[in-house]
């Protein structure tokens, strides 16, 4: 008899729990349903929802969410990277994953690629909010920005000596084990197909971590999809992008015919030491002096003069301002200003607080561009063309696209280094065209792209930022950019 009782009372305890199952897996399915990849990605990512940006101040409201934070890629040495991601604003979960660096070496990709150039945010007027940035490449694919190597923005080491060692190798390692501690934050996109973009000194940051991850990839448990790399206005081959910068001012109106002859006659960029001849040094020091006039980046835009001292400050800026009101219709509403105010913003306790850098009490002295770093920089390489060579052989894509109004890393520099690699053309030289005007000019060839953007600077997306997201939105679909005028419906 007791038996019978202590047998039902189980029956009916195991009836309770069933019931309970049931409405838990029920809710669970009704919180699902409600707030759809929200409940997939607190359950899986945790360690991402610590990440979730949620009150970043003056942001407008968005659809897709954004993270922020850090990566330790040396426990030992208290080593870490501040990184800033972007879901796509559509269809995240279809969409490839892309890494963007800016260069310097020393400046910050949050700074400059997220703020001021391809980020879903940027600022609006003097700083103090942000407005949407209608051409984010964030339309096209999730983006990942990160301040590399440590000493950039946010980015640190608690080990002095790191700073010692600041280089290209130094950088690409710690890059690399940063993509796979932030794929332990975010497992969904460790599958992704996967593409590296930057421009500037990321001319040698990209090809290479492209070339470490293929290198890698040989080991099937350490495997990323990377698919290529975009480049603007990058770094390339520093005989060849001397000698660029140098033709480029003479073409240019900005130096004599007589400074451009003696640099001609006494320099030979490709020695280890073209300094050591006098007259190469005197007359390249020639050219910088006359490019200090002006913005090298943009050689056809104003400078900022926010920094002017004494009592005509005030009186300049309005100045400036007032006859600012042309610009749009000449250069796309540039503000050279713009980093000025970049630095203000991220030097506020309420944004650092949001992007989970500082409680809002003990802040982080942020920099756009870092000068220890570039002073120090102990390590770079003189060409990574040997790079896009793997690279190619390894069937990688590679797009390379270079504003025409720059003069730090000019047109002609990334010309003179991709003729030396002897390609042949499968498509040549013609215009490419966005909105039925000509963009700017297009070779193709075997494994390689190579456009000029008319009339942008160094930062391309500054300028011309819907042509450069038609122009990233062909590079990920591999797909040529328009070569014809688009024709009118009848």
């Amino acid at each position: 008899m007791h038996l019978y009782l202590f047998m039902e009372f189980v029956i009916k305890l195991m009836f309770i729990l069933i019931l309970a199952l049931t409405a838990s897996s029920s809710l669970e399915s009704v919180v699902g349903a409600r707030h759809g990849q929200w409940s997939k990605e607190k359950k899986h990512n945790s360690w991402a929802s610590e990440d979730l940006v949620s009150d970043l101040p003056g942001q407008p409201e968005v659809d897709f969410r954004h993270y922020a934070g850090y990566v330790t890629v040396s426990q030992e040495k208290g080593r870490a990277l501040f990184y800033w991601f972007y879901e796509a604003a559509t269809l995240p979960d279809k969409k490839p994953l892309v890494l963007w660096l800016n260069g310097g070496p020393g400046c910050s990709s949050v700074g400059n690629g997220a703020t001021k150039e391809i980020g879903p945010f940027i600022l609006d007027g003097d700083g103090r909010a942000l407005k949407l940035n209608p051409y984010s490449w964030n339309a096209e694919a999730n983006m990942l920005f990160l301040e590399s190597p440590v000493g950039v923005g946010f980015s640190y080491s608690n080990t002095s000596t790191d700073y010692d060692t600041l280089g290209d190798d130094f950088t690409a390692n710690d890059a690399y084990t940063f993509l796979h501690k932030w794929f332990l934050k975010f497992p969904s996109y460790k599958t992704r197909q996967f593409y590296v973009a930057g421009e500037s000194y990321a001319g040698k940051y990209v090809p290479e971590l492209a070339e470490l991850i293929h290198e890698k990839n040989k080991d099937p448990s350490l495997f990323i999809d990377l698919r290529g790399i975009l480049l603007g206005n990058p770094e390339t081959n520093d005989a060849e992008d001397w000698k660029g910068l140098v033709d480029y001012a003479w073409s240019h109106a900005v130096v004599s015919d007589e400074t451009h002859k003696t640099v001609g006659e006494s320099c030979d960029f490709s020695s280890k030491n073209p300094w050591s001849n006098k007259d190469c040094n005197g007359a390249v020091g020639e050219v910088l002096r006359q490019y200090k006039e002006i913005d090298i980046f943009s050689l056809y835009t104003s400078v900022c003069i926010s920094n002017s001292t004494g009592s005509d400050q005030t009186s300049l800026q309005v100045k400036f301002r007032s006859t600012s009101k042309m610009m749009p219709r000449i250069m796309g509403g540039y503000d050279p200003c713009l980093d000025d105010h970049v630095t203000s913003y991220y030097n506020r306790p309420d944004v650092q607080r949001a992007l989970h850098v500082s409680d809002g009490l003990h802040l982080k002295n942020w920099s756009l561009c870092n000068m220890t770093v570039f002073d120090n920089w102990f390590d770079s390489k003189e060409s990574v063309l040997p790079i896009y060579n793997k690279l190619i052989a390894g069937g990688l894509r590679i797009w390379v696209y270079s504003g025409d109004t720059d003069g730090r890393v000019p047109v002609l520099s990334t010309r003179y280094s991709l003729s030396s690699l002897g390609l042949p053309i499968k498509r040549p030289w013609r215009p490419w065209y966005h909105n039925k005007q000509v963009a700017g000019w297009l070779q193709e060839y075997e494994g390689l792209t190579f456009a000029s953007v008319r009339g942008a600077g160094h930062k391309v997306p500054v300028f011309k930022p819907s042509e450069s997201l038609a122009f990233f939105s062909s590079f990920l679909q591999g797909e040529s950019p328009p070569s014809e005028r688009a024709k009118s419906a009848p």
